[in-house]
């Protein structure tokens, strides 16, 4: 035992009665041990309460089995949240930690994120964006440390680090198909700002689904502002006041969408009889909720998480593999907003 009372293997294997390489292999999952004795080592490890020192795995091995998983503000944010969860059970899955710490978008604050994790040794660095963005080339050079790093939800300028994104074309293009799909030939479309990535590739998305089905893609169908409720509801009030107004909106977000709800159900209404929505996110907290529930499209974080970990050891294992980029594609939920066009669920 040391001197800060620290169980050691050695320890262990006095106590068994074994040598200290048999309790070492069996402390490292190595299979070419009995398994009457490997469970009579592990009984006698859980009973001395022996934990394994990582700093001096690190010296010995130079890999700490440790990944680095640096958030900007996903850790607050409930649907982002499933990058850390999948990131989490992937980690699990091949030996390894999540050492996770999170910026609150915050530059200086990343800085000393990445200094910390790098002094302790992580074997490799996950950066994951709250929303769809670009990355500025100063925040890729900080990222740059000499180990496997990869970005989720977001992307690099000069794409020389693997990232993945969600495919936010072909998801707005499926989204407005849906409602194209249930008869609608009218479709307004309400965005968020026109800066964002996310924006920007959701708007492309409905405009060539219009434009493959030989709808109209009027000017003034398409209006943008925040990603809030209180856009949501302001721009469909500028939608339905039009001399034409849509019969079917899609929604940039889902609490553009809730705002658009309001707006509907204040002129006496109905959804989705007199006007179709689909929204975007699957915030469940708001999209399963809404009466009728939100037809909407749902970001893949989950899956977007165990790739960055996957992605991780594979650089680990070839350094000189080179970067990528990838697209997720986003799934379709079908609820009850969108019209009698498609497939409903129950509420």
């Amino acid at each position: 035992m040391t001197k800060n009372g620290r169980v050691t293997l050695k320890d262990v294997a006095e106590v068994a009665g074994v040598s200290f390489k048999t309790v070492s292999r069996v402390a490292n999952n190595d299979p070419n041990v009995r398994d009457e004795l490997r469970q009579r080592i592990l009984r006698i490890i859980d009973e001395m309460g022996y934990h394994p020192n990582h700093a001096a795995r690190l010296m010995r091995s130079g890999t700490s089995s440790v990944i680095g998983l640096m958030t900007d503000r996903i850790s607050t944010t409930p649907y982002a949240g499933n990058i850390v969860k999948g990131a989490q059970e992937a980690a699990w899955k091949h030996g390894q930690m999540l050492f996770i710490m999170n910026t609150d978008e915050d530059d200086a604050l990343q800085k000393i994120a990445i200094d910390t994790m790098i002094n302790r040794g992580v074997d490799g660095l996950i950066f994951a964006a709250v929303h769809h963005r670009r990355l500025t080339q100063e925040q890729v050079s900080d990222l740059k440390r000499g180990i496997p790093t990869v970005l989720v939800d977001c992307s690099s300028p000069d794409e020389s680090i693997s990232s993945m994104v969600p495919d936010e074309e072909q998801a707005g293009y499926e989204a407005t198909r849906v409602l194209i799909e249930a008869g609608h030939t009218r479709i307004g479309f309400i965005n968020g700002p026109a800066r964002f990535p996310a924006a920007v590739g959701r708007h492309q998305g409905y405009l060539r689904a219009l434009t493959e089905a030989g709808v109209s893609t009027g000017r003034e169908l398409v209006v943008s502002g925040g990603w809030w409720q209180r856009d949501g509801y302001d721009n469909a009030s500028r939608l339905l006041s039009l001399s034409q107004p849509p019969t079917a909106i899609f929604c940039a977000s889902d609490r553009i969408a809730m705002g658009a709800y309001d707006a509907i159900k204040e002129r006496g209404m109905k959804i989705p009889d007199d006007v179709a929505i689909v929204g975007f996110d699957n915030h469940e907290i708001i999209a399963a909720h809404l009466r009728p529930a939100l037809t909407t499209m749902e970001i893949p974080y989950y899956h977007m998480g165990r790739w960055a970990v996957e992605r991780v050891l594979q650089l680990k294992e070839n350094p000189e593999l080179p970067a990528t980029f990838e697209l997720a594609h986003c799934s379709l939920i079908l609820r009850n907003s969108a019209g009698s066009g498609v497939p409903q669920l129950a509420e």
